[in-house]
């Protein structure tokens, strides 16, 4: 199978790395000292247990020159996703599929707008990476990755969904997504802010009674504005789900923390931004989640 991974962040060097074992993997990016460092010297990966192996990419800058391939997976910042799914559809084959695992909930419409519906796909993932430095990833948690099919890419997305298993990236395909894209943005919604706000690991969440409550706030107004859409949730208790996301991924810095002290724009409009937005529609109180939300951008 011929994947491009579009994005050398933190996650799309770990997918990339690892699929390179069993694929013919291609790289696309935009981060300058990333891709001079995955061509000087490849990726290198450490493990949870301090293991590191490297990984042999090609990487480019678009798409010219790049042969099609069968699968484009997305992995940029929310804010790039425009530019990741046209991307995506010069990369892609008549038959090829684009799947985004990206955060926040409005990367699926942009991509879909893009390559069509019936080459689309989405998901979500629970691993965790940390950027060392450019090239140099930490795969800090590996958990679960979800992905969605309808009936018109169902065998794409189970060859997909195979191959990531194959790589050690364990995948389940399910038709619940939107389920599941609700629950990992309750997950941020309560997450991300707060570690870029506070500059702790996951873990460090869960350590005073303060943090613990903010924590529970934030979580509880995202699954209310789920629910009040009519949006089954994979789990009862909002904030039991997120403290047990915290402790699964208790040494991970999120993906918001490092973009904060890079000076990056963060994903924080496509998270609690959301979120804020589809309270006010509904009428759902949305407070916390509009505070944090501020003080991120105010960053």
């Amino acid at each position: 199978m011929r994947v491009a991974v579009i994005g050398t962040g933190a996650l799309g060097c770990i997918y990339a790395a690892r699929l390179a074992r069993h694929a013919h993997v291609s790289m696309l990016g935009t981060w300058t000292q990333g891709i001079e460092a995955i061509r000087a010297g490849g990726i290198n990966v450490v493990e949870g247990d301090g293991r590191m192996w490297r990984a042999v990419v090609p990487v480019y800058t678009d798409p010219v020159g790049v042969d099609g391939v069968d699968v484009a997976l997305v992995l940029v910042k929310s804010y790039q996703t425009a530019r990741a799914a046209a991307w995506a559809g010069d990369l892609l084959e008549a038959d090829g599929l684009a799947v985004t695992l990206q955060n926040g909930l409005d990367n699926y419409a942009a991509l879909s707008s893009a390559v069509g519906e019936d080459r689309a796909g989405v998901g979500v993932t629970y691993n965790g990476a940390t950027m060392l430095g450019p090239g140099e990833v930490h795969h800090v948690a590996h958990n679960l990755t979800y992905l969605g099919a309808t009936p018109v890419t169902e065998k794409r997305v189970a060859a997909f969904a195979q191959l990531l298993d194959r790589a050690g990236l364990h995948t389940q395909v399910g038709q619940d997504i939107e389920a599941r894209l609700w629950g990992k943005a309750v997950a941020n919604a309560a997450i991300n802010p707060l570690t870029a706000l506070w500059r702790v690991t996951n873990g460090e969440l869960l350590q005073t009674e303060d943090r613990r409550w903010l924590l529970t706030r934030l979580a509880e107004e995202a699954a209310n504005v789920a629910r009040t859409k009519g949006i089954v949730l994979p789990f009862e208790d909002p904030v039991g789900f997120v403290e047990s996301v915290c402790r699964t991924t208790a040494a991970n810095r999120s993906s918001m923390l490092q973009d904060v002290e890079r000076g990056r724009q963060t994903e924080i409009d496509s998270i609690n931004g959301i979120i804020v937005a589809g309270g006010r529609g509904l009428g759902v109180p949305v407070d916390i989640n509009e505070v944090v939300w501020r003080l991120v951008r105010a960053l």
